[in-house]
């Protein structure tokens, strides 16, 4: 199938609409007071990490699965995906009465996989990545008969998650930037192409984690090109290679394509959780992440798409670690102190004099870099952000201890 055959046209779209507007939440849009003073404008959360069953991936998978023959609904379907598109298509075979098989890389999070499995799919465990898990999943396909359904490269699919870009602009219908979380592609390819079409003066940008960025590369060389390793936490846009379908339409529909770090999405999703009282998976973020890395680059009205929410609370708590280490509101060191009775107490005293609450301590008595009369201990102290975190390390640098950041 050429780029051509394949193309996404706003009928389609509309179309998509039609066929899921009994199944599939219309999002809310809400307002970002925080990012809109950065700005300098208003910026709205697109709100998909509330969608069914908690990302945008129901509106591509219903799209493809309602638009099967009786024959191929018999023969049931098969997928391949980190999480969002396994409970997207599990949830909309349920609804459609046909039965379905998800292959999910080992170290998938634990939620997902429960919420799959819930929807009444078959899973099972192959590879450690999305780009291992969809050969297994297409073996499978040619072995059953059953039907892959690709988790971005597909017209039915790139068709309904544009819905997305369609209620984007009815709910914001003054909006000049629409910013897009990206992995293979499906979601910003769909989102543009509508977006485009009805307000071609509209600028759409898509956002790669930097650590699984394969479109960048992808568009400079004129056709897809494969990742040779992939390492982020946002499993959710983790894809080493763009398909055929998405990749044309984003390289004419979509404006830019950037990637943020790691850090980034940390500070995102902590945003989100703590500001907006949203709760995003990593790769939901990501659209977020970038409007904070560089606020003036945005021309508002800005419309930010939260594109996930399934995130494993076990992550999320690490994360938000993270995320308020890198904001400076959570700063771990170690310190040199006496082995002396009220060695500590002195220590503890310092932190409290600059309204430092501690966290966490932990004692290390023995190493060969230490004294017989010292002690190493690693402190994890809650500050209220980067100037009052190089107030805590001024202070007790300047009473003599020898401070050292983990």
């Amino acid at each position: 199938m050429t780029t051509t055959d394949a193309a996404v046209t706003l009928a389609d779209i509309e179309a998509a609409r039609e066929l899921i507007k009994d199944v599939v939440r219309r999002t809310p849009v809400e307002g970002s007071r925080t990012l809109s003073d950065r700005v300098g404008g208003p910026v709205h959360f697109k709100c998909e990490n509330l969608q069914r069953a908690g990302s945008f991936k129901l509106r591509g998978a219903y799209t493809r699965l309602v638009r099967l023959s009786a024959e191929e609904r018999a023969a049931g379907v098969v997928a391949a995906s980190a999480g969002n598109h396994a409970q997207g298509v599990a949830l909309a075979a349920q609804l459609l009465g046909i039965r379905s098989t998800i292959f999910m890389p080992h170290g998938a999070p634990l939620p997902k996989m429960q919420a799959t499995r819930a929807y009444g799919a078959e899973v099972k465990l192959h590879g450690y990545t999305l780009d291992e898990a969809i050969p297994e999943a297409l073996r499978f396909a040619e072995e059953t008969g059953a039907v892959f359904i690709h988790p971005f490269d597909h017209r039915d699919i790139v068709s309904g998650q544009g819905t997305v870009g369609l209620e984007i602009l009815e709910q914001v219908p003054d909006v000049k930037t629409v910013v897009v979380c990206t992995g293979g592609g499906g979601l910003v390819a769909g989102t543009a192409v509508a977006v485009k079409t009805l307000r071609p003066d509209v600028r759409v940008v898509a956002v790669q984690a930097e650590g699984a960025a394969a479109y960048p590369a992808s568009l400079a060389a004129g056709h897809p090109v494969a990742l040779e390793r992939m390492a982020t936490m946002a499993d959710g846009i983790a894809v080493g290679c763009p398909g055929p379908v998405p990749f044309g339409l984003v390289e004419r529909y979509v404006d830019d394509v950037l990637t943020v770090s790691e850090e980034s999405l940390s500070k995102a999703l902590l945003l989100c959780l703590e500001r907006a009282k949203l709760v995003v998976e990593p790769a939901g973020a990501a659209a977020c992440a970038a409007v904070m890395d560089n606020p003036t680059a945005f021309e508002p009205p800005v419309v930010v798409v939260l594109s996930g929410g399934n995130i494993d609370p076990l992550l999320l708590h690490r994360v938000l670690q993270h995320g308020l280490a890198a904001a400076g509101r959570y700063l771990s060191f170690r310190a040199l102190i006496s082995d002396r009775p009220g060695g500590l107490h002195g220590l503890m005293g310092e932190l409290a004099a600059v309204d430092a609450s501690v966290m966490e301590v932990e004692h290390v008595r023995t190493g060969a870099h230490l004294r017989l009369n010292e002690v190493e201990v690693a402190v994890q102290v809650e500050t209220r952000g980067p100037e009052h975190a190089a107030d805590v390390l001024n202070r007790l640098r300047d009473a003599g201890y020898r401070v050292e950041l983990n």
